[in-house]
């Protein structure tokens, strides 16, 4: 049998990409080879998401996948950021990879803006979860054990009160309406501590809420380490 093309997975830490990963290996027209994932170099958090390094990597073990950090500043011009993803997606073709998948939604002028990227460095992006309808989408994503917490809420389209809180039923059903389930229009970002994609749970523990920036943070904490002063960025 011929190998299967390979693929990085652009990932965030949040449901979404944990999602997109579990349906890439459930198709298995792709090999995903390596996690993708942009860090705040100030804080050692990952990019809006607000998720510690540690964290992050406890994901990537968990997943069975190798970790490839993209650091960028913070404040961060969008020609710094795609300088570091241009030099990332050079060592990703320098290992023989094509093609980099995204679990974005709906949202087409991010889907633009990523083809239009991906093909400047002669990369093929995929999108395994676009256009799947959010509100099943996310019942699906908690009914085959699909865990998350609340990380980062925008609370000019959601009440700060929601961060810190489980992606589960009953949050689905206190959204306001206009509100998007998956959170795709920015209203929240997660951080995935179980699912199918990965080999075992992330033990975790929630810390301090802090507003910061126009977004209300909520930091989560690996459970066997003491809560330190929060730093979520």
């Amino acid at each position: 049998m011929p190998s299967r093309p390979k693929a990085w997975l652009s990932w965030s830490s949040g449901k979404d990409s944990a999602w997109a990963l579990e349906v890439l290996r459930r198709q298995g027209d792709f090999e995903v080879v390596a996690l993708l994932t942009t860090v705040n170099r100030k804080y050692d958090r990952v990019a809006m998401h607000a998720v510690r390094e540690t964290l992050l990597r406890q994901q990537a073990e968990s997943a069975g996948l190798p970790l490839v950090t993209v650091p960028i500043p913070y404040p961060c011009p969008n020609e710094a950021y795609e300088t570091a993803m241009a030099a990332a997606i050079e060592r990703a073709k320098a290992e023989g990879v094509r093609h980099v998948a995204f679990g974005d939604l709906f949202l087409e002028d991010i889907r633009r803006y990523r083809e239009e990227k991906m093909a400047a460095c002669d990369m093929t992006p995929l999108f395994p979860v676009w256009g799947l309808d959010t509100r099943a989408l996310a019942r699906e994503m908690i009914s085959n054990g699909v865990r998350a917490l609340l990380t980062c809420v925008n609370p000019k389209k959601l009440s700060g009160s929601f961060a810190g809180r489980e992606f589960d039923v009953e949050l689905l059903a206190q959204l306001p309406p206009g509100v998007d389930p998956c959170g795709e229009n920015g209203e929240f970002h997660s951080f995935v501590y179980a699912g199918p994609m990965f080999h075992k749970p992330i033990c975790i523990k929630k810390g301090e809420i802090v507003e910061r920036d126009g977004f209300v943070f909520a930091d989560v904490l690996p459970l066997s380490e003491p809560s330190p002063q929060n730093d979520a960025s």
